[in-house]
């Protein structure tokens, strides 16, 4: 039992649990007298807040109800570190929602911390099943396999032993003076990492940091990600998770992270001891590096599954408020708009309040730089329906510090009108998955696809309008997908790992294996997979827009084919790091290529992704003026974009970007300008080639002999200056 401890009203305004002081004030160590417990459960008849001693056993205190539906108490002689839990007591039965099961013990859905894991047992099912035919009773794990809600029965396990705990923390740290970098979109590139996968073999990091919050900071990482010219890092998930019990009980594990518990916890996998402290290390250190961080984060669904799954946080609370529900004559179901067995209920104030509270958390708290989210339009969905003026995008708005922040939606579910590219608010960013296809597609050869990469490297101006440049996440790999070393090697899935007899992943990739599937040693093959390779990373870099490289990517990383690797957590999935070994193998070189692309892209003064004081025309390789509706009729697969500046200020007078997908050479003849007498000369003029992906030094800066004209070799790009 938990000893010298005194319990009072406390207050419903603070939910979670919050050290505060006499006014109910969060406060630091010293000055706290207490706990405030608070959690919403508005239709339970009682809430018992269950505290853990350090032998973990239990004490269960009455919670008081408040007006707001927010149970709560003020708990007096304990403090940071105190483990805890609900349990929820009220009616039951198979056919309501939400159904109360006092045997079940809850975590608190404003837990700051984790501790353990969720272990799988029939006991975190607050149901069974009774069969009339053997006159036993079991759980099922699907509803709709009993031939009648009556044949559901409330479970009288107790999941305590089973489930991870919430930990009470205090919320102060050593932030030693660094602010946030604050750099501009216009100047940012960002880089997909996660957290374990990029140090679990980086040999310059020691062992007992890989993996881990800290081994991201530890200072060859940092110096790493600068040399390769990154600007921010954007994290695949880190608050806790859940590992599904499929997977489980396949020797898998949920290695991407979507399948959250807690969302302002972090994952306690990925630190030593401490990942509240540790994890803002490492943010403080990337900061301190001039590193911004990003979080994906999955506020779209839970890890509670489908109506009829496991009892572990909401759904023992408030499953109506938290959850979007459909009645089928009685028979209740989980909507399922997020393809993980439930969808977040935006039309709830409460479940408004808990994702807002989690981002401005996170914000002020962890110092983070700005989110990715998960499934976006999910959250901005109102009775169902995706809005542009939904109450989320409203919220985020008018909040002074979330709406500071970057805002970066994955703009897709697969609920109804779910595709919603160029469907957000302008202070919106959006990951652009037409620059992906355009640019895989084109750069495998496909015909037809010449207008499609002249409004990409753009700025997709025909889909964000000339007002949003910055709007568009341009990547050419993610997370979910073939890496940019598969892609350019295997045309058909390898996912048999997974499980699910390579059936999962997705089937259309845009891929091309250029004449052998997989692994090859031979040298014409894998020459034409790196030209294709840096052509796109070129692309990615000299595009308007902000470019996201997936981590690994820039050195050859492979996961063998596999294109949906969620549940790989081994060296499949993690980043191999043997090319640093060979300065002279294809890996090295190609990291080098993508360190000077990010320079040029930096440094150059017509390139960068806001293009706002820069115009961009098209001309085919004549050397002729394309409008919009020439560049759409063009045949072929030779384009030549050029970037001015209205600034004259510089003897770099235009950038000229010549891409062809061709399989043969074309001769590119470069734009006429107008002398000071009006006629077209080419007199005084002189270029310089930047870039030229068919060569193998690709960035031999090297003063052109010819007067206007360049010849542009088969599937290659090239860069080139022209100066007066």
């Amino acid at each position: 039992m938990i000893t010298d401890i005194s319990v009072s009203a406390g207050c419903p305004e603070l939910q979670g649990a919050t050290r505060v002081n006499e006014d109910f004030i969060p406060t630091a160590d010293n000055k706290a007298v207490g706990v405030n417990f608070a959690v919403y459960a508005p239709d339970a008849s009682q809430l018992y807040l269950c505290l853990f001693n350090q032998n973990d056993e239990e004490e269960r205190l009455e919670m008081m109800p408040s007006d707001q539906g927010v149970w709560h108490l003020l708990v007096k002689g304990i403090g940071a570190g105190q483990c805890y839990g609900f349990r929820a007591d009220g009616a039951w039965s198979p056919s309501i929602s939400p159904r109360f099961n006092s045997q079940k013990l809850l975590m608190d859905p404003y837990a700051r911390e984790v501790r353990g894991r969720v272990q799988w047992s029939d006991a975190l099912f607050d149901y069974q099943w009774y069969s009339q035919s053997d006159d036993s009773a079991y759980k099922v794990k699907n509803f709709s396999s009993a031939d009648s809600a009556e044949q559901w029965l409330k479970s009288e396990q107790d999941s305590a032993a089973f489930m991870p705990r919430s930990v009470v923390r205090e919320h102060s740290f050593d932030w030693q003076s660094v602010k946030k970098p604050g750099t501009s979109s216009a100047d940012s590139i960002i880089y997909e990492v996660h957290v374990k996968g990029f140090t679990q073999q980086h040999p310059d990091v020691p062992e007992a940091l890989r993996g881990t919050y800290l081994g991201l900071c530890h200072p060859s990482v940092i110096e790493y990600l600068k040399g390769l010219g990154v600007t921010a890092v954007e994290l695949l998930p880190v608050t806790s998770l859940v590992n599904e019990e499929r997977l489980e009980n396949m020797g898998l594990r949920n290695y991407w992270g979507y399948n959250p518990l807690c969302m302002m916890a972090p994952e306690p996998s990925l630190a030593i001891e401490d990942p509240v402290t540790e994890m803002k290390t490492m943010v403080r250190e990337l900061h301190r590096a001039g590193i911004e961080v990003i979080m994906d984060v999955v506020y779209n669904h839970t890890c509670e599954s489908g109506y009829g799954g496991p009892s572990l946080s909401m759904r023992g609370l408030a499953e109506r408020d938290y959850y979007l529900m459909d009645d089928h004559n009685g028979r209740l179901s989980a909507v399922n708009y997020t393809g993980c067995g439930n969808t977040l209920n935006f039309d709830s104030p409460q479940t408004l309040k808990l994702t807002m509270d989690a981002l401005r958390l996170w914000t002020e708290e962890y110092q983070i730089d700005g989110f990715r989210f998960d499934l976006a339009p999910t959250m901005a969905r109102q009775h169902r329906e995706y809005r542009y003026d939904s109450a989320f995008f409203r919220a985020v708005h008018q909040d002074p510090v979330i709406s500071r922040t970057r805002l970066i939606a994955e703009p897709w579910d697969i609920g109804p009108e779910g595709y919603r590219l160029s469907g957000f608010p302008g202070e919106w960013q959006e990951w652009s998955d037409r620059f992906r296809d355009s640019s895989r597609a084109y750069w495998r050869g496909d015909s037809g696809r010449l207008a499609e990469m002249g409004w990409r490297i753009s700025g997709s101006e025909d889909l964000f309008g000339k007002r949003r440049p910055l709007a568009s996440i341009n990547y050419l790999c993610s997370h979910d997908g073939f890496t940019l070393n598969d892609l350019c090697a295997y045309e058909e899935r390898r996912n048999h790992a997974n499980g699910e007899d390579n059936r999962d992943g997705d089937q259309h990739n845009f891929s091309r294996n250029y004449g052998v599937e997989g692994e090859t040693d031979d040298r014409g093959v894998l020459s034409h997979r790196l030209r294709v390779r840096k052509n796109m990373l070129a692309t990615l870099m000299l595009s308007r827009g902000i470019p996201m490289l997936l981590s690994g990517d820039e050195f050859s990383n492979s996961q063998q084919g596999n294109n949906n690797a969620y549940c790989q957590d081994g060296p499949l999935s993690w980043q191999d790091w043997s090319w640093m070994r060979d300065s002279r193998c294809e890996g090295a070189m190609l990291q080098s290529f993508v360190q000077q692309l990010t320079a040029l892209r930096k440094n150059h003064p017509l390139l960068g992704g806001s293009g706002g004081r820069n115009g961009i025309t098209w001309y085919d390789p004549d050397g002729s003026l394309l409008t919009e509706a020439q560049l759409g009729e063009l045949g072929g697969g030779c384009l030549c974009l050029k970037i001015t500046s209205p600034l004259s200020d510089t003897e770099v007078q235009c950038l000229y970007i010549l891409i062809n997908n061709e399989d043969q050479a074309r001769k590119v003849s470069l734009p006429q300008i107008e002398s000071n007498h009006g006629s077209a000369t080419t007199k005084d003029r002189w270029w310089t080639r930047l870039l030229d992906t068919s060569s193998e030094s690709s960035f031999s800066r090297e003063t052109l002999l010819t007067r206007g004209w360049y010849e542009l070799e088969a599937c290659s790009l090239a860069v080139i200056e022209e100066h007066l």
